[in-house]
């Protein structure tokens, strides 16, 4: 199937026909390539460009490319400046995003901000099928949950965010893009080994995934489809079984104390997943985090404490049990914390 079947297929799915989207063009050959796609659709379109100011010349050069090709195409156009770096200095290394996070927190706060300004009720990623396989495995490496593995969904919970070209391959872009004599962008941090997924991807895992399956691409993205439709669908028994045991207190949550031990194991994880996000952990919660809430909730002694990150402490009181900020409530009522991390 062509690359313009896929996204005009996609688009129609996710009735953009019926919507003004605000197309999120960073000036690469993705979101280039998203851009041209969708606009001969007929589709109304804003293009939204975020100006990270990471790479001093480079991020204006991008930022004058994006304002050219609006120009040329009579597309409007809505432009922010974020300064990622002002989120990671003056915290501690508990509390500090990554410049990543950082980064990628302030541009959707800029691509909603636009949207709102564009009078826009979508908003277009070019996220495609490597982005998606090389997601799933960044998180299977670094010891996701169940849930991590559902990748990155084609449309958000809210119905604002969507990407249509999940199904299409970085081959299939780039291809299209050369063919129509696209001009685009470079960007070398895309290849900088200091970023993980830039690691990954200039280690040639692809290439070898491709010659164990020519379609491994496809089969990443339906495991990734299949997990999301069962975790929607185990999200609901979490949900009640967290609203039973986790409270809201000042600002964390104070946490029923009995019924740990008996508790199914999955269950227990899903919960435990449930509770660190809500608490303002990362999106990517690890493993290693979940369970050693788990096993704490099950074994610990009255104050007992443990430190996890985001400035995160679970506490062990005679009441039960408390997860909040570190700086927010004082130490448990007795004895010393188990660890820290």
């Amino acid at each position: 199937m062509s690359i313009e079947r896929v996204v005009r297929e996609a688009a129609k799915r996710l009735e953009l026909d019926r919507a003004r989207t605000l197309v999120a063009v960073s000036g690469g050959v993705d979101s280039t390539v998203l851009f041209e796609l969708l606009r001969r659709e007929g589709l109304a379109l804003v293009v939204g460009h975020v100006n990270h100011g990471l790479r001093g010349a480079e991020s204006d050069a991008d930022e004058a490319h994006v304002k050219d090709l609006a120009q040329t195409s009579e597309t409007p156009l809505r432009v922010r400046r974020v300064a990622p770096l002002a989120l990671t200095e003056g915290r501690t290394s508990r509390t500090r995003p990554t410049l990543q996070e950082a980064a990628r927190r302030l541009r959707y706060d800029a691509l909603y901000e636009m949207a709102r300004e564009g009078d826009c009720t979508r908003i277009a990623l070019a996220h495609h099928g490597d982005d998606q396989a090389e997601t799933v495995m960044l998180r299977l490496l670094r010891g996701a949950s169940p849930e991590g593995l559902g990748g990155i969904p084609e449309q958000s919970p809210d119905g604002r965010i969507v990407r249509p070209m999940l199904a299409v391959s970085r081959e299939a872009i780039e291809h299209f893009a050369r063919q129509r004599g696209l001009s685009w962008r470079e960007d070398d941090s895309n290849r900088d080994p200091r970023y993980a997924r830039a690691r990954l991807r200039n280690a040639g895992w692809a290439r070898i995934a491709a010659d164990l399956n020519p379609n491994w691409l496809r089969a990443v993205g339906d495991l990734a489809e299949a997990q999301r439709r069962e975790s929607e669908w185990i999200a609901e028994i979490v949900e009640q079984a967290a609203a039973e045991r986790f409270f809201p207190e000042g600002e964390g949550f104070r946490i029923v104390p009995d019924g740990w031990q008996a508790m199914p194991e999955a269950l227990a994880r899903r919960l435990a997943r449930w509770l660190l996000r809500a608490a303002g952990m990362p999106r990517d919660v690890s493993r290693v985090h979940i369970l050693r809430v788990v096993n704490f909730l099950r074994t610990a002694r009255s104050g007992s404490l443990i430190e996890l990150p985001a400035g995160l402490r679970l506490q062990r009181e005679r009441a039960g049990f408390h997860l909040g900020s570190t700086s927010s409530r004082p130490s448990a009522d007795s004895g010393s914390p188990e660890t820290n991390c």
